[in-house]
């Protein structure tokens, strides 16, 4: 998928295209690397990824903030690589607000409008629409530093919106909120987008973010896109390892595919354990290295006569109470660290550190990658 990441066509309407962009900051090294990206209209779709993995470079081309070196960007068909920021008609929301403190809410609000000489009238409606819609009535009158972070948050969403574009692009616009105001926030960016039906390109590192509010998810490492997927295809089948161990907790073993049973793959480990697997196609090649896939709540420890149809015996290193559930950490040659996470429900057999156990999974929730 690297460098590939187009939508599919036909009946959707693509809003934002990215045609063999790059950009390099300097002689060597390239930010981002032909990045080749359709984004659909209406769609909330995030770049997700580590820090410098570009996806805030391909977030500040769009924006305007930066050229690309290489290829172009199109809009509505039209190209805007070389159109200057002010004139794209981009709402934008950024991590620091960017909002004006000697204004109060409302002249912050109106501004975006009076630079686009709206009427007073307009600027007035407008300016209540929107603060019912981020839930601020009654604060109009405030100046930032008398708002909670929250509320600034939602101050910056209202003026990228206020203008009514039919883009809005935003950049990690929720890292400085503590951790439940955060989760707060997402919903309701989430509900605002859906109410309106335009387009949002977000970036985030956050995997859980993306998860929740996304459409689509453009995971980026070392300035390609490695897959564009719907949240649910990014956990459930991840095309790389990197997407695999990025998204969501992930068990990792390693070994070489030596079958192929139509189904599954046959994958034997170093200590000549054999596993079963499945795989995308082009992976699907006996002899290749491989790396396997299992996340923590798709394992278990099996007890009496039932049977997984891949188990290997183990040790437990530590068990960990997280509420919820139980983190089972597990140690034996072919698995050191593997993790199983158990629901914590009532009845639920206790474990030991130093207790033998069976670790099994299905076929159908190992996931044969790229070594």
């Amino acid at each position: 998928m690297i460098g590939q990441a187009t939508a599919p066509r036909g009946h959707q309407d693509v809003h934002v295209t990215f045609a063999g962009v790059g950009k390099m900051f300097d002689a060597k090294n390239w930010a981002v690397r032909d990045l080749n990206l359709d984004v659909v209209r209406g769609e909330f779709l995030t770049l997700l990824g580590p820090s410098g993995s570009g996806k805030t470079t391909s977030l500040m081309m769009l924006a305007g903030f930066e050229a690309p070196t290489t290829g172009e960007i199109r809009m509505d068909g039209r190209r805007i690589d070389q159109i200057p920021a002010n004139r794209r008609g981009i709402g934008l929301v950024f991590q620091n607000y960017a909002l004006f403190p000697h204004m109060t809410v409302a002249e912050n609000l109106a501004f975006p409008l009076q630079v686009r000489r709206q009427s007073r009238a307009e600027v007035e409606s407008r300016v209540r629409r929107v603060l019912e819609m981020v839930q601020l009535r009654g604060k109009e009158l405030r100046r930032p530093d008398q708002l909670s972070g929250g509320q600034q948050q939602r101050v910056a969403v209202a003026r990228a919106l206020i203008f009514e574009p039919k883009l809005v692009l935003m950049d990690e616009p929720l890292g400085a909120l503590d951790k439940q105001l955060r989760e707060q926030m997402q919903l309701e960016i989430k509900h605002i987008h859906e109410r309106l039906g335009v387009t949002f390109v977000y970036v985030t590192h956050d995997q859980a973010e993306a998860l929740t509010m996304s459409t689509r998810i453009a995971v980026f490492n070392q300035g390609a896109v490695q897959q564009l997927a719907t949240p649910a295809e990014l956990y459930e089948r991840p095309a790389t390892s990197f997407v695999a161990s990025f998204i969501g907790e992930n068990n990792r073993l390693t070994g070489q595919i030596v079958g192929d049973e139509g189904a599954a793959v046959l994958v034997r480990l170093e200590t000549g354990a054999m596993i079963r697997a499945h795989t995308h196609e082009h992976l699907r090649r006996t002899g290749a290295r491989t790396s396997l896939s299992i996340r923590p709540e798709r394992a278990d420890i099996v007890q009496g006569e039932r049977s997984c149809d891949n188990e290997l015996t183990a040790k437990v290193a530590e068990v960990v109470y997280a509420g919820d559930h139980l983190r089972i950490v597990l140690d034996a040659p072919e698995m050191r660290g593997f993790v199983v996470k158990k629901p914590n429900t009532a009845g639920l057999t206790a474990m030991a550190p130093g207790q033998i156990v069976r670790v099994g999974w299905r076929a159908d929730d190992c996931l044969a990658l790229d070594a």
